[in-house]
């Protein structure tokens, strides 16, 4: 088969590999469309070398179709067209013993500590797999990973209809937050970031979105004006990095500072740096603060939601590689990261 090899950080190679052999409890995957996603532009980087050594075929967010199953394979069959829930957990540990997988202490990911979308085949567990329609467009598929990040970040904080909210990040979680939360509430949402491409987006994809650009405005005062000196019901981060605007917050603290008393604050962004909050800025209102990390079973929200035609995945999608021009896309990335949200690669 053909598959896009990691064959040393910065540079990828599609190459003939073996066929994945597939275990008992296994399927082989035919993969159709894969997506690249910010985490893999850190294994490009070889941010994540302990996990990823090379030669390795990455690629975490994919869809396809089941060509093969293990002997222990119940519920699946061949011909049927999956999404792949990456996360693998180890069922031992304390978050696990409770069921709360996406906290589990040595979590691990398809496309990241093992082989990955970004080949023609892949072996996934049947645990993994959720059946999708046949008519569902193999390349929307391929968003079904990065929608149910947004569901479970709407499920942490409890989003109930009618309910307000703020989203500091309109990059590709942020977008998928905002989707997935107008699937529930049809109330007010502000998006906050510092490009007015990717406000742009989210203003084209619903109209009723009010879009804060962080250098021209103050998104403390137009949120208080607007909600009549409430605040909103939940915000969440969706930044990733601290942002350093004169006269502004850290996106974490801007995000407390805008929600009402006893509201939620939902933090996704995975920055190294510190994000420094006033506690009694919190505890005034008693509010809450959680984190959302992966997702927890959304997957089957997700493509419900884009089977109904409640989700607009040209939204995401900026543009769509051959799987042969990896290189050329993660180069593209790299180059020019404002200016793309979700890039595709047409695999087979």
């Amino acid at each position: 088969m053909k598959a896009a090899v990691l064959s040393e950080f910065g540079k990828f190679s599609w190459q003939d590999v073996p066929i994945p052999i597939i275990k008992d409890n296994e399927v082989l995957v035919k993969v159709g469309y894969a997506g690249i996603c910010g985490s893999d532009m850190h294994v490009f980087h070889g941010d994540f070398k302990q996990r990823t050594p090379v030669p390795f075929i990455p690629g975490h967010e994919f869809a396809g179709v089941i060509s093969e199953i293990g002997q222990k394979v119940k519920s699946h069959q061949v011909g049927d067209h999956v999404a792949v829930d990456p996360i693998i957990w180890c069922g031992q540990c304390a978050a696990c013993q409770i069921g709360h997988y996406p906290a589990c202490s040595s979590l691990k990911l398809i496309g990241i500590d093992m082989d990955g979308g970004f080949g023609e085949y892949v072996a996934v567990p049947e645990i993994n797999l959720y059946k999708l329609p046949k008519d569902l467009s193999p390349r929307n598929a391929a968003l079904i990973e990065i929608y149910s990040i947004g569901f479970h970040a709407c499920n942490r904080v409890g989003l109930k209809q009618d309910d307000t909210a703020v989203i500091w990040g309109s990059g590709r979680v942020g977008q998928s937050i905002l989707q997935a939360a107008r699937t529930i509430t049809q109330n007010q949402i502000f998006c906050v970031d510092v490009l007015d491409s990717r406000l742009e987006i989210a203003k084209q994809t619903y109209s009723d979105v009010t879009t804060i650009n962080l250098k021209e405005q103050d998104p403390i005062s137009i949120i208080k004006d607007v909600t009549n000196g409430r605040g909103v019901d939940v915000a969440f981060e969706a930044v990733g990095h601290a942002v350093s605007v004169p006269d502004r917050p850290n996106p974490v603290r801007g995000c407390v500072q805008t929600i009402r008393g006893a509201g939620t604050v939902c933090v996704l962004g995975l920055g190294d740096e510190p994000s420094p909050i006033l506690m009694k800025e919190l505890i005034w209102k008693e509010a809450k603060i959680v984190t959302s990390r992966v997702s927890h079973g959304e997957f089957k929200e997700a493509i419900q939601h884009l089977q109904e035609g409640h989700l607009k995945p040209e939204a995401l999608i900026s543009v769509e590689f051959p799987g042969s021009e990896i290189q050329n896309a993660f180069e593209l990335l790299e180059k020019e990261p404002e200016k793309y949200l979700k890039v595709l690669l047409r695999i087979s």
